[in-house]
């Protein structure tokens, strides 16, 4: 049976926004809570919350949003999880082990701990991004520093992040009175026990806004393109990755901002490619430099060096200029090295002159015309 689009499930549209996806979720779960509490269809009930559940736990993370928005539930492997237990083996754990159904799931989702009547903190670490940086080679082996753009969420300038409009203040949650927590009897083959599950209406925290903030629209975060510096150090390549520590997404209400991941992506270089900590390139020379030997300048990354060809020297042959390549970005150290292949040089068009003379050698080796 295919699995319901998770937006459906939470009855929202796709440009929704977290404050959007947050309310979705609350009311969905205080339904579904209630009828489970009224023994109202229960098994229905429990079936129709892990959807929800797990449409929220996609939906609320940046990460497997895009992922999912890219792939759909036919794509790679989402690895969703519920705190440190995934939501597949929360499921297994039910149906093999007997326990009590969907508030064992609650107890994972909201990750419950602590003495009974505490309430949660809102407060969490922001999530961490990643940032796409295209250098050049040449950016590349001395490192270099520069300034981007880079899309994140940031603590609310009007409300502080608090979530709240100014001025408002929040209210206690109606459904746990504060307490953060809700309990009800559960039967099992042991008897009757007490079960005490984190509230879905605050989330644990045992207060509701009175009135969300009109430009975060309650979730404490907006959009914005901060200008961040960045220093790339001699020696990244294709795949490097530079973290920022707390240059990612803000906190939710005082909790610490998550990092910044800067991918590194080269830009391919007309001349020079590289192997490693080393740079190849092709130099081209006459005939009669190969044959005689010869002096030539080869273009570095560093600036012109001198190369000396000795007499005899055949196409492909592969020279070495020391210390010109690329620094190791992890272990420091010295550079790699230049590798100069070279290859012979034809001449499309000769002056008489010049036709003569390769005449006259041809004929020294016994190979005229």
């Amino acid at each position: 049976m295919a699995k319901r689009d998770y937006y459906e499930t939470l009855g929202i549209a796709e440009d929704a926004d977290e404050a959007d996806i947050k309310r979705a979720y609350r009311e969905k779960a205080k339904t579904l809570r209630r009828d489970m509490y009224r023994d109202v269809k229960k098994k229905e009930s429990e079936d129709e919350f892990k959807r929800v559940a797990e449409a929220y736990e996609v939906l609320s993370d940046p990460q497997k949003r895009a992922q999912y928005d890219r792939y759909g539930h036919a794509g790679p492997d989402q690895g969703f999880t519920f705190g440190d237990m995934d939501f597949r083996r929360a499921r297994d754990a039910y149906h093999e082990f007997g326990f009590g159904g969907i508030d064992d799931i609650f107890d994972l989702f909201f990750r419950q701990g602590g003495a009974r009547g505490r309430p949660q903190s809102r407060s969490r670490r922001g999530e961490s991004i990643e940032y796409k940086l295209r250098i050049t080679l040449e950016d590349a082996a001395h490192g270099t520093k520069m300034t981007v753009t880079v899309p994140r969420l940031v603590a609310c300038e009007t409300c502080s992040g608090s979530g709240m409009e100014p001025g408002t203040s929040k209210r206690t949650c109606p459904t746990c009175d504060g307490r953060g927590q809700i309990e009800y009897r559960q039967q099992s083959l042991l008897g009757s026990f007490i079960n005490v599950q984190g509230c879905p209406e605050c989330g644990g925290t045992g207060e509701l806004i009175e009135e969300p903030c009109h430009r975060c629209r309650g979730a404490g975060r907006s959009k914005e393109r901060s200008k961040i510096s960045i220093t790339v150090p001699p020696g990244v390549d294709n795949g490097s990755r530079l973290r920022l520590r707390g240059q990612g997404n803000a906190g939710v209400e005082g909790g610490p901002s998550g990092d910044l991941f800067i991918v590194i992506e080269l830009i391919a270089h007309p001349v020079f490619r590289r192997e490693g900590r080393d740079i190849r390139s092709s130099v081209p020379i006459t005939y009669p430099q190969a044959a005689l030997g010869a002096k030539i300048d080869v273009e570095t990354l560093w600036g012109e060096e001198t190369l000396t060809v000795p007499a005899g020297t055949q196409p492909g042959e592969v020279f070495r200029l020391k210390g010109q390549g690329v620094a190791n970005v992890h272990r420091g150290g010295g550079r790699g090295d230049h590798l100069a292949e070279v290859t012979v040089e034809v001449p499309g068009k000769l002056t008489g002159k010049q036709r003569r003379a390769l005449e006259a050698y041809a004929e020294a080796l016994g190979t005229g015309g």
